[in-house]
Formats: structure tokens, sequence, C-alpha cells
């Protein structure tokens, strides 16, 4: 496989459909290296076939001669965003989280969270939401967020990301600079937010603030075009909300990670190569294609084109994946496959805390 391929297919974590392999992700995983899977609710079915999937991915990926085991992630926040349901764990939403405001209940959520996913071979949370549910009206937070105060989703979601980091899972904060105050469902449609940046700084950039304090692993960006920020692009595809604000005003230097790029937000403006391209550019690392095969392989194709032409800079792409590689090596070795009969004893082993939190 020759470099600019193996070093794009790095930066893509796939979705795919079925219980097992799929012959589309075994050719994404063999023939293109694409370094990350995205589980949902179509993957899943009980612990043990959880597990035994995680290990043929991985099997599949290793013979294809993968550098380091793929990293498999789920968004697992609890409450209506869950993928694995009973006999796992059953959480209540965030927001009642929020209502306890108990840091000790945030992180032991993250503890057992953890328990479970890496029972399973899942090693890395699409959460916790750090999004400020100001909006009645937003469609797709709501009772995801912990609350309306930054300062306490500032405080749970940082002891939410200890627990799961510390448990061996990564945590991501989301949606990056703040999906709050939005009244459009990304998935969607884009939404657009009007605030000015003393607002901004005071209520949607704290509780990542927070997050960055925590070392969290890894920050997804939101589709949504922040006025002050950048009047044209999305959050996920702007330089100007990434490179600028992320990574050099809040000097984050974990895996930034852009939310599902085949999303209305972002797939009806721009196609997947175009998507990719600019998500890149804009100093995304990992970049998520949760659905379309094609899309998924148009995205890597397009990744090695602007590299071999220098639109994105060979320095740039190995700046990304060295830091999804420090991800791997520090969430995933020494690698272990999931044990079947563990991924069974884990699953609803955090019961006791899910009624604790739901009061």
């Amino acid at each position: 496989m020759r470099e600019s391929l193996r070093k794009a297919g790095q930066r893509l974590a796939v979705g795919f459909e079925g219980h097992a392999v799929s012959s589309d992700l075994r050719r994404l995983l063999r023939d293109y290296g694409a370094g990350g899977v995205v589980l949902f609710a179509r993957n899943v079915d009980t612990p043990e076939q959880v597990a035994d999937l995680a290990r043929e991915m991985q099997a599949v990926a290793r013979d294809a001669g993968h550098e380091l085991p793929l990293v498999v992630a789920v968004d697992q926040e609890g409450g209506r965003v869950a993928r694995l349901r009973e006999p796992w764990t059953v959480w209540p939403p965030l927001r009642a989280l929020g209502l306890a405001e108990s840091e000790d209940l945030a992180r032991g959520m993250g503890e057992e969270l953890a328990k479970e996913l890496s029972a399973c071979g899942i090693r890395w949370d699409f959460a916790p939401v750090m999004d400020v549910d100001t909006n009645p009206r937003n469609p797709v937070i709501g009772d995801r967020s912990f609350g309306n105060d930054p300062d306490l989703v500032g405080r749970l979601g940082a002891a939410m990301i200890r627990g799961l980091q510390q448990g061996g899972v990564a945590a991501s904060a989301k949606h990056f600079p703040g999906h709050g105050d939005t009244d459009v469902d990304s998935h969607l449609g884009l939404p657009t937010i009007e605030h000015s940046l003393s607002r901004l700084e005071d209520v949607e950039l704290r509780p990542f603030r927070k997050a960055v304090e925590a070392d969290v692993a890894t920050i997804m960006t939101g589709h949504i075009v922040v006025r002050e920020l950048d009047d044209r692009l999305p959050a996920t595809l702007s330089p100007k909300v990434v490179q600028r604000l992320l990574r050099e005003e809040l000097k984050y230097g974990g895996v930034v990670v852009s939310d599902d790029l085949e999303m209305k937000a972002v797939a009806g403006s721009w196609a997947p190569r175009e998507a990719a391209v600019l998500a890149a550019k804009a100093g995304c690392d990992l970049l998520l294609f949760c659905r379309s095969h094609d899309a998924q392989v148009e995205a890597i194709e397009a990744l090695v084109r602007a590299v071999e032409t220098e639109e994105i800079a060979w320095n740039d792409m190995d700046l990304a994946c060295d830091r999804i590689r420090r991800l791997k090596e520090r969430y995933l070795l020494p690698y272990r496959d999931p044990d079947p009969k563990t991924a069974r004893l884990a699953a609803g082993s955090g019961e006791r805390v899910s009624a604790w939190i739901a009061g």
C-alpha cells in the first residue's frame, strides 16, 4: 500500500451494515487501510456478538498489515442516544446527571461505561455532550446536555471524561464549538449561531476549556456555522474554528474528530471528496463517514489526491496521523481481543449507578 493511501486511510472511521464484517468493510480495511470503525444499533445484537465482531474486525485489519489495532467507537451517551441497549446498562440522559449536580456520579457513570464498552472491544465513546442547552427549541440536543449552566456542564463533563479515560476508553467532548443554542438539526440541515465572541466565550466555549483541562482524548466538531468565527463554512470545515480557535487559542493537542460528514448539514452542500479535503485542511484528524461505502471510498481517494498534489501538506498529514497513533497507543496497547463471556458478564454492571443518577 503506497504511503499516501496508507496515511489517508488511517484518517477515516467508517460505519457499515450488519452484525458481522461486511464485504464493503472488509474492502475498506484491506484495500484502503481505514483506521477506525463506528458501531451503530444496526451492528449490535448481544454482548457476545459485539465482542466477536470486534475480534473479527481486528483480525481483518491485522491480516491486511495494519501497524496498530483499529479504534472501535460508538455513541453511548445515555438517554435517547445509546447504541447498546438491554442487557447493557440503560442509562438516563445526561440531563439527569445535571439535575443531580454530582461529579462523583458523573465520574461513576464514565467508569461503568468504560467497563461495559471495553469488555466488548470498544475503546472510544463519543461522549460526553459538552453543549450548553440554552435554546428550548433545539431539536437535537435538549436532554442530551447536562443543562443550561456552562460551569455545571464543564464540571460534570470533565468528571465523566476522567471516569471513561481512567477506565481505558477514550472520551470525546462534543459538539465544538457548541451546538446548544440552535434550532436546526444538523442531521437534516445546517444550523447557524449569531452570538458575539464574548457570549461564545462566556457560555459555549467554557465547558470545552474544562474538557481540555481534563486531558480529553478527542474533541468532536459540530456542523454549525458560527457567524462571528466563520460566516461561510461550518465549524467542521473551518480552519478559523478548528485550527485557530481550538488548536491555537484553546491549545488543544489531542485528536480532533469530525461529526459524521454524511449528515445533511455538510452533505447537502459538499460532495464526500470535497468535505473530506476541507475537513482535513481545517484541522480535523479523524473523519467520520458512517454509512455509504461509495462516499467512504471517494473520501479516501480524495485525500490521497490532495496530499499527492500538495493541496494538503505532507507535514500536516503526518501530524494528524501522529495524533491518531498516540490515541491508539494510549487506549489500545497492549492489545487483547475481547472475550465474549467477559462481555456478557460486564453488560448491565452499571445499573446501580444508573439508578442513583435517575434518582
